[in-house]
């Protein structure tokens, strides 16, 4: 039985067959932030993210190489690695597929959807794109303009189909049509947003057709269990990964399963809320309680693409901006569930409005302040006054915001309320001029300065699932203790006194470099 403050979540896991790109970056960011804004909330997590190392496609592009597919994936895997290291992810375990445990978990999986009574052998003849890895009927083929300039038959991702013709054993899709659809109605936020919802829920309403879940002309998979020559479909074996990093089949994986949250691209949410909950009510276990189908990343406007030359590493974008510089650009700009542009324009103007100017202007004026005027000690704040009242009625109600916006995956909202709570603590320090107080009223300029850098910490404490790094040395900053900054100390002040360290910016502005 699932602990109830328990919080399993995972990304698609990233198919190899080349280096990481902006689009594998954004799930991961974005599943990390929510990760972390569980622990914070004092959940035990389980984050999980990793490899698919199966399949035809990677089997030929080892075979381009000139190397094994084994050698072949412990290569690109490296790159997947490095850029979860760079970007700051908080993944409790990165799976590969290609894990020993893996292996027999899969094949657990098969055995018990064998048990049920819904696989069988048959020889399986249709259209199938090596690049999705999946089977198109042929009314959802279309005509087009193949990599030899031919015209070819093209799936709805606009990739090559082939016809192929061998024995396969078949899962029983079909028979999941009804109780599929009444999962469906009965649970709506299994899907989101909703207009993936509405898409899935009229593709099976439309009629499901039995799936072929093993292949024959490769052997880069997992084996199919008492079936000499036969491996799993990649999907089962991909999906299976949730299972895997849990402990599935031993008795412990119940602890965790089922997940609360699969955070996926939209050109994979068929198999997700299709293939998968079909394939587990097959083995008789726990459906994921959710499934998030994000949108894609383009570049200034345009899918990334290597004849376009517009593809950019972001272990790159990383070490020129700053990881969350990155981090705080892909969640604040990208409306989650949306498709999304970035540029090198547009990070370095977020990252000089929001993060130079807004946060780090108001938390290096204020500590500077400090270090010069209050013997580099905590003031006292002063909650007596009009202005003090109106910015505390700003921060409890974009705190709220920030909450109910998280709890519903809309980050970028979530991150619009801390950007009202920076315009009005600002706004607040801007009216009450503690430069010129330090003047005429020392005791009140410290109180301003005290009250601002509450609301500072406030700030700090929210943003930490999406800049965690920029935001631990704020609080330290700050003098808050590492044990007072989960979202249960938010209404903890620093006391008044403590000592503070020198301030050092936090966010410096982005200046182009200079060519040369």
């Amino acid at each position: 039985m699932t602990n109830k403050n328990n919080f399993y979540v995972t990304t698609a896991i990233s198919y190899p067959n080349g280096r990481p790109h902006m689009g594998h970056a954004y799930e991961v960011i974005a599943t990390d932030a929510i990760a972390r804004f569980h622990r914070l909330r004092g959940e035990n997590v389980r984050f999980v993210t990793g490899t698919d190392e199966h399949g035809l496609k990677i089997a030929q592009a080892a075979r381009t190489a000139d190397v094994t597919p084994r050698a072949y994936v412990d290569g690109m895997v490296q790159h997947f690695h490095a850029m979860a290291a760079k970007l700051n992810i908080s993944q409790d375990r990165f799976i590969r597929t290609t894990d020993a445990d893996h292996v027999a978990s899969c094949q657990a999986l098969w055995r018990a959807m064998v048990a049920n009574g819904d696989i069988y052998l048959d020889r399986y003849e249709g259209w199938y794109s090596v690049r999705d890895e999946a089977y198109y009927d042929d009314s959802e083929l279309v005509e087009g303009q193949g990599a030899s300039g031919d015209t070819v038959r093209l799936s709805p991702q606009g990739t090559e189909v082939e016809w192929t013709v061998e024995e396969s054993w078949f899962f029983r899709l079909s028979a999941y049509q009804e109780r599929l659809l009444a999962h469906y109605d009965a649970y709506p936020e299994f899907i989101q947003p909703s207009s993936r919802f509405n898409e899935m829920r009229a593709f099976v309403a439309g009629g499901l057709r039995d799936l072929s879940i093993s292949r024959t002309s490769f052997d880069w998979g997992i084996p199919v269990p008492d079936s000499p020559g036969h491996v799993m479909y990649v999907w089962v074996d991909a999906l299976a990964n949730y299972l895997t990093a849990v402990g599935y089949p031993d008795g412990d994986y119940r602890e965790w399963w089922p997940a609360d949250l699969h955070v996926i691209g939209k050109d994979v949410v068929r198999f997700h809320t299709i293939y998968w909950p079909a394939f587990l009510m097959s083995a008789q276990l726990a459906l994921p309680k959710t499934v998030f189908g994000h949108g894609f990343i383009l570049n200034r406007g345009e899918k990334m693409s290597k004849s376009l030359g517009n593809v950019v590493e972001p272990v790159a974008l990383a070490d020129a901006f700053g990881v969350d510089q990155l981090r705080w650009f892909l969640l604040r700009d990208v409306a989650f569930g949306d498709d999304g542009n970035y540029s090198h324009e547009a990070i370095a103007e977020r990252t000089n409005a929001d993060l130079a100017n807004g946060i780090g202007n108001l938390a290096q004026r204020s500590l500077s302040m400090v270090a010069k005027n209050c013997d580099a000690k905590m003031p006292a704040t002063d909650t007596g006054g009009e202005a003090e009242a109106v910015l505390e009625q700003a921060l409890v109600q974009h705190s709220k915001g920030y909450f109910s916006s998280m709890a519903v995956l809309q980050l970028h909202r979530a991150l619009e309320n801390v950007m009202a709570m920076v315009a009005a603590a600002n706004l607040y320090f801007a009216d009450s001029a503690p430069w010129a107080l330090a003047k005429t009223d020392p005791v009140r300029m410290a109180a301003v300065l005290a009250t601002t850098l509450e609301a500072v910490r406030r700030i700090a404490i929210l943003v930490q699932p999406v800049m965690p790094a920029s935001s631990a040395a704020l609080l330290d900053q700050l003098g808050v203790s590492p044990e007072a900054r989960g979202f249960d100390a938010l209404d903890v002040q620093v006391a008044a006194g403590t000592p503070l360290p020198a301030p050092a910016g936090v966010f410096p502005r982005w200046v182009e470099p200079k060519a040369g």
